[in-house]
């Protein structure tokens, strides 16, 4: 019983992470990387893979050079790596890890392209798309199905099934 209450007691690091999301998104970029730089320090390179993956993903959106936000990135990538469907489960509101790992793969593409660096974007896009099945037939699923669209005709993507013939960069209107 204490096992159960354990698991559906809600998560303070999710929730103190979901505070600094919110002060990001309310525009205050700076001091959301210092209070999850702060996070960070706390939970250490080898804490709660969860909390690793959740906090590295959104820290790379504070991110002002690409190359950081690609290290968060990769952090959060290698973090879901160790993550279990069990410990996720635990979360409330959770899924399946595997349904993490086409955003997580897309915004490892995007962090490419930013660095000029195609062929890794490229590949982070296959592997975004290869996983999209994992993504649920919600608002959440919908819109990184549409962002992986964006990205590959960003960088030429034909679009076909299986085979994708990839050419090179289109530029924005």
């Amino acid at each position: 019983m204490a096992e159960r209450q354990e698991q559906t007691a809600p998560d303070a690091v999710m929730t103190r992470i979901g505070q600094v999301v919110m002060l990001h998104h309310a525009g205050d970029r700076e001091e959301a990387r210092h209070r999850f730089l702060q996070l960070w320090a706390e939970i250490g390179v080898d804490g709660d893979p969860l909390h690793r993956c959740t906090l590295a993903h959104y820290m790379a959106d504070t991110q002002d050079d690409p190359s950081d936000e690609l290290a968060w990135d990769l952090r959060a990538l290698t973090a879901a790596e160790e993550l279990t469907d069990d410990r996720l489960a635990a979360h409330e509101g959770a899924t399946a890890v595997r349904a993490l790992y086409p955003s997580l793969h897309l915004n490892l593409a995007a962090d490419y392209v930013k660095l000029g660096r195609s062929e890794a974007a490229r590949t982070h896009l296959h592997r975004a798309r290869g996983a999209a099945d994992a993504l649920g037939d919600d608002s959440y699923g919908e819109g990184v199905r549409a962002a992986i669209g964006r990205l590959a005709l960003r960088l030429g993507e034909d679009g076909a099934a299986g085979g994708a013939t990839w050419g090179p960069p289109r530029q924005r209107p």
